[in-house]
């Protein structure tokens, strides 16, 4: 699978509702977080709408050199340094970040587990064009029963740590959502209040496309196209995972990069799934100052909730997505199954317009 393939199989259909003669709408594409990024701006003088997007292009880059977990970064050094159980200093920028990607795991039972970027690797997922890649069952039984997690990372002082050196931290489930709510505070700070911010398939939207509310559509997993559109409202985000966008095929058998830290395998029996995320759905409990900086700046922490929610629910699979989603606090979301088949929640089926009119999809309350 080519990277210009994975671009556009990754990002979901962008849906911008036609209005008669010419409208005040600024777009501007990127390459960034190794996808394609797309942001539309409703409603701005050219000139700010194009320095504002300037801006959260130019933090995008800095945040992908900041957590790439395998070129050279901060995160990577901070990598190196568990692998030969020694501690690294680190900005207090990924200080919040790890801690509230720590709280998260927890909430998620650790079904969503940044710690596990060494099995990423063994994968052979720690790649731009990854090749297909097969590992020992030694090899996988020895990460698994090292169980790396969150709670082994301790910090103090600017300094962190691991209890276990098999802790590599991969943020790629959690780094296009983090993205997504600086580039909501970045838009804000420049007084746009009308945006539509696509980082290969996790969006958010602020304020409205006219008079209408921003139409997005979710990728369909197995076919060019949407599955389904509907409409995204100010500070909503949403967020896919699949085993389209990063995978290779042994055979008839997809192996995705999205593993199950409990048994070091690939997850398979999941196409996709989709969670949508009201804005101001923070976590009940003590907020960390991330969550907080969020929520003053830009009013929500959505971003965040949409890249990192979809992934226990995919990892729990059809048997356990439903009860991963309360454990999130979501109640807006869908899986497809590895038939094809489509499971939803009742509320979000509230919020989908079928590409496929004849679809029937299984609601779950």
């Amino acid at each position: 699978m080519s990277r210009l393939t994975r671009i556009f199989v990754a990002v979901a259909v962008l849906l911008l509702v036609a209005c008669e003669g010419k409208e005040p709408l600024y777009q501007e594409q990127s390459y960034v977080f190794g996808t394609l990024v797309e942001i539309s701006v409703y409603g701005e003088s050219e000139q700010n709408a194009r320095q504002a997007v300037s801006e959260v292009m130019q933090e995008f880059q800095r945040l992908h050199n900041m957590l790439h977990a395998w070129q050279p970064s901060e995160l990577s050094e901070l990598n190196a340094a568990f692998a030969r159980n020694d501690s690294a200093a680190i900005s207090a920028e990924l200080v919040a970040i790890l801690q509230d990607a720590a709280m998260l795991s927890q909430q998620s039972q650790g079904l969503f587990n940044p710690a596990i970027g060494g099995l990423v690797r063994l994968w052979g997922f720690h790649a731009d064009d990854f090749k297909s890649v097969q590992p020992g069952e030694k090899q996988i039984a020895q990460w698994v029963t090292a169980y790396p997690q969150m709670s082994d990372i301790t910090i103090a002082h600017g300094r962190a740590r691991s209890k276990n050196k098999f802790v590599q931290v991969d943020l790629g489930g959690y780094a296009k959502g983090y993205a997504l709510d600086r580039a909501a505070e970045l838009m804000l700070k420049h007084g746009i209040h009308n945006a539509l911010i696509n980082i290969g398939g996790n969006v958010l939207a602020l304020g409205q496309h006219g008079k209408r509310a921003w139409r997005v559509g979710i990728q369909h997993p197995r076919k060019p196209g949407a599955l389904a559109t509907l409409e995204l409202h100010d500070g909503e985000a949403i967020g896919t995972s699949g085993d389209y966008q990063r995978y290779f095929m042994v055979g008839s058998v997809r192996f995705c990069h999205l593993i199950n830290p409990h048994s070091g395998y690939p997850m398979q029996g999941v196409q996709s799934v989709t969670v949508l995320i009201r804005p101001l759905a923070i976590r009940p409990g003590e907020q960390t100052t991330l969550a907080k900086s969020l929520v003053m700046t830009s009013g929500t922490h959505s971003g965040v909730l949409s890249d990192v929610a979809s992934k226990p629910l995919f990892i729990a699979g059809v048997r356990g997505w439903r009860d991963a989603a309360s454990r999130m606090n979501v109640s807006e979301a869908m899986l497809v199954d590895g038939q094809g088949n489509v499971h939803l929640t009742s509320e979000l089926q509230k919020r989908l317009e079928f590409t496929d009119k004849n679809l029937r999809p299984q609601v779950e309350p």
